[in-house]
């Protein structure tokens, strides 16, 4: 993805959960070598509006780990937490199109239609004296497509794959899709790099960005990183702390992981790998051929 503008932008937006894992790590330097190789920017977000699962210290904790692997962000670091008036604004704009409706449905009765929303409060509006609703956003009739940098042409119908998403909780937290394009589009992001397990979630992401009259970034998810089980890596599921484990092991392993190998020569310098990695860059060779396991950094360091 080469481009050589000014004008790229890209960003890394983990969320408060818990320490920076493998495969966070992973995505972290590979957004950072696909702005840099491009000579453009790289913004630092944390996704901290989901309260319960926010947890104490994690913030800091993250800045330190991405200043420890020399990941030098541009610009302020920007809190989704603080930007609720925006997303409340762009939030009304929908509802003005009435594109929107209000939904009172149980989590258990969508998971029971095979977690694809039938549209019941579409046809069937709450009542006033209901309690608290989330608010959804009625799907397109036609598929969403995109080229992915790294998994190729994507295709998703909303309808019939999704259903008519939230973009509001029922406990008034403004929902991740809408948040996250909010944010995209008022940080100028041009090229968004993150996991596959955020593939599905794009179609829903591009048509917002329609509603909205957003431009739509350039996106490639990478391979995720997996346990021995084969499940991705997650905190919830007790994931190494990236802290844990040596640095400039860790780097090297993740440069070999994403394509790269840097030579024995520079494996002592953090510094002097993330630059070499600038320089030999290429998304072109990230595919889901790329298996990349936990375990195999533990043997690794």
């Amino acid at each position: 993805m080469q481009t050589n503008s000014p004008r790229y932008v890209g960003r890394f937006a983990p969320s408060p959960s818990g320490p920076l894992h493998l495969g966070s790590m992973l995505t972290a330097v590979a957004s950072y070598l696909e702005a840099k190789s491009n000579r453009g920017l790289w913004h630092l977000r944390i996704d901290d509006l989901d309260p319960p699962r926010i947890v104490t210290g994690s913030c800091q904790q993250i800045l330190n780990t991405l200043e420890k692997f020399h990941l030098a962000w541009d610009g302020d670091v920007v809190y989704q937490s603080q930007r609720n008036s925006g997303y409340q604004d762009y939030l009304q704009h929908c509802i003005d199109q009435n594109l929107t409706y209000p939904c009172n449905c149980p989590r258990h009765k969508i998971m029971a239609a095979g977690g694809i929303y039938p549209g019941t409060c579409l046809t069937h509006s709450p009542s006033q004296n209901a309690p608290p609703c989330a608010i959804r956003i009625k799907s397109p009739d036609n598929a969403i497509k995109f080229e992915d940098e790294c998994q190729g042409m994507i295709e998703q119908h909303i309808p019939t794959e999704v259903g008519d998403f939230i973009i509001k909780r029922k406990d008034g937290l403004f929902a991740y899709h809408l948040a996250c394009v909010v944010d995209d589009h008022l940080q100028g992001i041009t090229h968004i790099v993150r996991g596959r397990d955020l593939l599905d979630s794009t179609p829903r992401q591009i048509y917002l960005q329609q509603i909205l009259n957003f431009s739509t970034p350039s996106y490639c998810h990478l391979p995720i990183v997996v346990n021995q089980e084969g499940f991705k890596l997650s905190k919830q599921a007790q994931a190494t702390n990236i802290d844990l484990l040596p640095t400039n092991e860790t780097l090297s392993f993740i440069l070999s992981a994403l394509g790269l190998a840097p030579p024995p020569s520079i494996q002592d310098s953090v510094p002097l790998m993330l630059q070499w990695g600038i320089d030999h860059w290429s998304s072109h060779e990230l595919t889901d051929k790329l298996t990349i396991t936990e375990s195999s950094l533990q043997h690794y360091v």
